[in-house]
């Protein structure tokens, strides 16, 4: 028998600890034949981080509301920028609110760029906003500064003519506010859950699709009533009010040593990380195309603006259904299955139900595409954290889940305005077709990378499961 002397490891825990347990020794007798993996049984390694103290379920039900409603602001309204786009293209520039000049509703692509930039640095934002995160002591001073900018860039846009100022203001400084707002809440939410983690982050990024169904009809309302300036400066103050109680309820991180920021050259040479990267990408351009179009193209099949706007709604009501349902589907099924289920479905409704829609001029398939692709769609955007987690571990989370954000802003960046240039001058649904191939293309390309990942990761771990 050899002797082993370690400090006392903590009881058996989900979670982890803020503060180090005493540092008390203990003895262990191991059998001479097997002390090499004995000892590596009961010695952690170096980098192992003591247990935390279980999360009470009134702390994890602070965070989810705070996660969620930070979610309905910054990413909801994002969504909801092609009621804007409409307007602006068909009222913005009529005598009737005379808010852009008629030779500034000319480039349809730079236009749909407005939505696409403040979608983009939401996201893209992560590779500025972490490090700045690890470097700050309260991350309330970083929400509550993109709170004011997320207000002041709406109401500084009321006072723009310009498409070169609305990118500025309703864009640039937009998207920058909701950066500072989203990461410091998000990076940390699933820090509080475990077995449930898929459903919690389900329930949290379903804030997207709720933050859209009330903005858009409601924009769409306030737009017809008083015009694009009034309605800009009603929501940079509303969404400034609704933004105090979650800067203050902003949860700190839960982990004991400082995650790393940059991604480890390691993960970032593995060919899952290089296909996850252009999943995200590819994803991120592909979602948001039909987003931003949906409210047009439903006037190019001769419906009203508003019409348009109640169809964005129902898409995004369906959408934040089915990203509950995905979660909890995700926890059963696996989450790396729920996730190529969720793209795969995404670029069929576009072939299936959208050009069809363009080529028959037909309001029903219109309609099926605008549920079947919120039932598909919203998978991708609640389950690709929780997966990254298990393709690359804990530890590395947060740096691949930064980098990775950072891609998906940049996609989102060109997706939508690559579309719009595609758009033919045609008045006619079939105008639509090039753009319709463009998003499938995409949703394909993000397809065949998450199915390859899924392969890729049973290859690395050595075993595959049919619930991955």
């Amino acid at each position: 028998m050899a002797t082993v002397y370690g400090r006392n490891s903590p009881p058996d825990s989900e979670e982890i600890t803020s503060a180090p347990r005493p540092a008390e020794f203990f003895e262990l007798d191991v059998p001479d034949d097997d002390d090499a993996s004995a000892l590596e049984r009961v010695v952690p390694p170096e980098n192992a981080q003591p247990a935390m103290k279980p999360v009470s379920k009134e702390r994890q039900t602070g965070i989810l509301l705070c996660a969620f409603f930070a979610v309905v602001i910054t990413i909801g309204l994002n969504q909801a920028y092609g009621v804007f786009l409409n307007y602006y293209l068909a009222d913005g520039s009529s005598p009737k609110d005379p808010f852009l000049p008629r030779s500034e509703v000319s480039s349809k692509a730079m236009l749909a760029f407005i939505g696409t930039l403040g979608y983009g640095l939401t996201w893209g934002g992560s590779i500025f906003v972490n490090p700045i995160m690890a470097r700050s002591k309260d991350p309330r001073w970083i929400t509550g500064a993109g709170a004011v900018l997320i207000g002041v860039s709406y109401v500084l846009a009321s006072f723009c003519h310009k498409v070169w100022q609305l990118l500025l203001t309703q864009g640039l400084m937009f998207g920058v506010g909701t950066s500072l707002m989203y990461f410091p809440i998000l990076a940390v939410a699933p820090e509080y859950f475990d077995a449930h983690r898929g459903s919690a982050m389900g329930f949290i990024l379903s804030g997207a699709g709720v933050g859209g169904l009330v903005y858009a009809p409601v924009a769409r309302v306030l737009l017809s009533k008083l015009g694009a300036a009034w309605t800009l400066r009603v929501f940079g103050l509303a969404n400034l009010g609704m933004s105090i109680p979650i800067v203050l309820g902003t949860p700190p991180s839960r982990s004991l040593s400082k995650r790393p920021t940059l991604v480890d050259v390691r993960i970032a040479k593995r060919l899952t990380f290089i296909l996850q990267a252009l999943a995200a990408m590819s994803q991120a351009a592909g979602n948001l195309v039909p987003l931003t179009f949906l409210p047009e193209f439903s006037t190019r099949l001769g419906y009203t603006a508003a019409f348009g706007a109640a169809l964005l709604a129902i898409n995004n009501a369906v959408n934040t259904v089915s990203r509950i349902a995905m979660g909890f589907i995700a926890d059963i099924a696996g989450r790396q299955n729920t996730l190529v289920l969720s793209v795969l479905g995404s670029a069929i409704t576009v072939v299936a139900f959208w050009l069809s829609s363009a080529y028959a001029d037909d309001m029903g398939l219109w309609i099926a595409f605008v549920v079947t692709y919120g039932i598909f769609a919203g998978g991708y955007n609640s389950l690709f954290p929780t997966t990254l987690i298990e393709v690359f571990g804990t530890q590395a989370y947060a740096s691949v889940n930064g980098f990775i954000y950072f891609i998906r802003g940049l996609g989102a960046i060109w997706g939508s305005p690559v579309g719009g240039a595609l758009v033919a001058g045609s008045t006619r649904p079939q105008a639509y077709v090039s753009l319709i191939w463009y998003d499938f293309a995409l949703l394909m390309v993000t397809s065949v990378c998450v199915i390859t990942v899924r392969g890729l990761d049973a290859v690395e771990k050595g075993q595959f499961k049919l619930k991955a």
